[in-house]
């Protein structure tokens, strides 16, 4: 199966931590818009995240075809910066994060005790 998403993490190739520390939320607010609530919502298709103690953002490869240009400076970032990317999950776990994600926001779901 080929990856969904792709995910710069925040180390460069040297193995150094990429700073500042809130780079993440940084990059991923240039892609961000206001919503109705006039709060700040990160596009579905760029989001920061956390993964084995780094800070990365994970970028959806959908984006390349909807927003060419986006993916490309996402891109470019990581290289200019000498980050380190790695694939992210592939589709079929992508869809399932997705409807795990929706069903917990659901009003009547159950929370455990």
């Amino acid at each position: 199966m080929s990856p969904a998403e792709l995910v710069i993490e925040g180390v460069t190739a040297g193995g150094q931590p990429f700073r500042p520390s809130d780079w993440a939320e940084r990059l991923c607010g240039v892609m961000a818009a206001f919503g109705g609530d006039h709060r700040m919502q990160y596009s579905p298709y760029v989001h920061p995240v956390t993964a084995n103690g780094l800070r990365c953002v994970v970028v959806d490869l959908r984006l390349e075809d909807i927003e060419p240009m986006a993916y490309r400076f996402l891109l470019g970032f990581a290289k200019e910066n000498e980050l380190r990317t790695r694939d992210g999950r592939v589709a079929a776990r992508t869809l399932l994060a997705q409807l795990h994600g929706a069903e917990a926001q659901r009003p009547d779901a159950r929370t455990s005790p």
